[in-house]
């Protein structure tokens, strides 16, 4: 397999890691937008958070919320960002599915400036609906 994150939980990559469980591996980013920006990636190969099988499921949030608090605890930070991109149009470059931990800072100048719009009459209940339609326990 051509996946750099695969090479990486297979020790055929280096990567500074950070943490390791049987389902999840969390490591450095090698291009981060701040140093401690770290990668949370379940261990079987997903392409994005859809695929996260459940048992996977449960340690990536688990270990994406350890890290988090290492990473603050580390810089001494007021906040941070944990995301994830999903879909190449969504910013995803990597086609393994991951986390990211962003410590932030005061100017920092890292900005999500979406262009917020407002539901009018009935058209949030109508998109409610919708959605709940398509829902599938």
């Amino acid at each position: 397999m051509n996946c750099i994150f695969c090479q990486i939980i297979q020790k055929e990559a280096p990567a500074e890691i950070l943490y390791e469980t049987d389902h999840v591996l969390a490591m450095l980013d090698i291009r981060p937008i701040h140093f401690g920006h770290a990668l949370v990636v379940p261990k079987l190969h997903c392409n994005d958070f859809l695929a996260v099988p459940g048992e996977s499921f449960h340690d990536l949030m688990r270990v994406s919320q350890l890290i988090a608090r290492a990473v603050v605890r580390t810089y001494g930070l007021e906040g941070f960002n944990v995301f994830s991109n999903n879909g190449r149009i969504a910013g995803q470059s990597v086609f393994h599915f991951h986390m990211h931990v962003v410590p932030r800072y005061p100017g920092d100048a890292i900005r999500f400036a979406p262009m917020l719009k407002s539901y009018t009459g009935q058209t949030m209940a109508e998109h409610g609906e919708r959605i709940r339609g398509n829902i599938q326990p």
